[in-house]
């Protein structure tokens, strides 16, 4: 497998970006994250970068993540709200925990709106097809079996019903 290759290839793992934390609300449209590669004020901004960012973007697939580096002396997060506001994240010496649980409290959705979220995402037992319950409507009492199965009577068949003498 080649996306294994590399530094951490953990990171590339679906199950790796699925177990995310943070789900950013709806009203921010672009995340940057700035810092240095080098400098020990920066180490906690650089691991944040390398181990949850991969992650956030899953996550967020709306929002448009930048990262800028060696262009600011401190480390910081910048989130851009739609309706023009920016919220302004210091993360100078701060680990990258630290840094997560900061955004789960402030730019992060609450547990109680992903529960939410989730219960409405759930799947009308109604339907049916690939990717659903029931992968035919003749699963469902009262309608006709698949002709597969039970065939059709006569009248329901073209070859019969369209025939002429």
């Amino acid at each position: 497998m080649p996306f294994m290759k590399g530094r951490a290839p953990i990171r590339r793992t679906l199950d790796y970006l699925n177990a995310g934390k943070l789900v950013l609300k709806d009203k921010i449209k672009i995340f940057s994250v700035a810092y240095n590669i080098v400098g020990q004020n920066n180490v906690g901004a650089r691991e944040f970068v390398f181990w949850y960012l991969p992650q956030i973007q899953y996550k967020n697939p709306n929002v448009q993540v930048a990262t800028l580096k060696n262009l600011t002396p401190s480390p910081f997060i910048k989130c851009y709200f739609d309706d023009g506001r920016q919220i302004l994240v210091d993360i100078d010496n701060k680990s990258k925990e630290d840094i997560m649980e900061h955004l789960l409290n402030t730019v992060g959705k609450s547990k109680e709106v992903l529960a939410a979220e989730a219960i409405e995402k759930e799947d009308n037992p109604a339907n049916f097809g690939i990717g659903c319950q029931r992968p035919c409507i003749c699963e469902i009492y009262g309608q006709v079996p698949c002709p597969g199965v039970v065939p059709l009577p006569k009248f329901m068949r073209g070859k019969y019903k369209n025939q002429t003498d």
